[in-house]
């Protein structure tokens, strides 16, 4: 079984490395599910990793419909991801009815060239999994990743089963909650892959911070937060 473990930092990809992990999926920010890590973390990570390493691309937390300009930047990071010598590209995008979004999805999948592609938790998201799967599967998607749409794939194990079975020329690759503990149940159900981050909290300060950087406020699936042009005018014109 593939053990693919996702380091939000070097750190995290050293560790992983050592400890015998087949392969990283690499991002920024896991308390937000993941965004695409910076070009001197890409860079850092490729050069010191040997094991074989997946990018998430994801240009901001929130939901996973992007318009014009951003999937742009989705498709230049893919090609930095490249030019790199990356192995995979982890990503994907629903419409607003949560359906896949076929066309803009094949954009990413073309981009990636010969790349390795993982359709990642949006998956959990979506209304139709069986036929999100046979839609992802014609478009030659390596790896799809899911919970089988619960909070943990411990408790997604009978849809996650259900989509192994139906999967065909897809890897159906349990992750969220996969821990030491339950992680052979995964392995006696016969997928071939599982994906976790391994995470362990350690102190780096001594005394805690006087205010906290951590805003709840922005942690919000439905909606995203952008800069809004009438709060910058009324500013602007304030301080004139």
């Amino acid at each position: 079984m593939l053990v693919e473990v996702c380091a939000n930092s070097l750190q995290s990809a050293l560790n992983a490395q050592k400890a015998g992990a087949h392969r990283i999926e690499l991002c920024s920010e896991l308390a937000v599910g993941g965004i695409t890590p910076s070009y001197g973390l890409l860079k850092s990570v490729r050069e010191r990793i040997s094991i074989p390493i997946h990018i998430l691309i994801r240009p901001r937390s929130g939901d996973f419909t992007y318009p014009a300009d951003e999937l742009k930047i989705m498709k230049e990071d893919i090609a930095l991801c490249v030019e790199l010598g990356f192995e995979g590209i982890v990503s994907g995008v629903l419409k607003t009815d949560f359906s896949l979004d076929i066309d803009r999805t094949e954009e990413l999948i073309k981009a990636s060239g010969n790349l390795k592609f993982t359709f990642h938790r949006a998956f959990d998201w979506v209304k139709e999994p069986f036929e999100t799967l046979s839609q992802l599967e014609a478009l030659n998607v390596d790896y799809i990743l899911t919970s089988g749409q619960q909070k943990s794939a411990p408790e997604g194990l009978d849809l996650l089963n259900r989509l192994h079975k139906k999967a065909s020329t897809c890897t159906i690759m349990p992750g969220g909650g996969v821990r030491p503990t339950n992680v052979m149940d995964f392995k006696n159900g016969g997928f071939k892959a599982v994906h976790l981050s391994g995470t362990k909290f350690s102190r780096t300060l001594p005394n805690t911070s006087k205010v906290s950087m951590n805003s709840s406020s922005f942690l919000r699936d439905t909606e995203i937060a952008v800069t809004d042009s009438e709060t910058i005018v009324n500013i602007v014109n304030r301080v004139k």
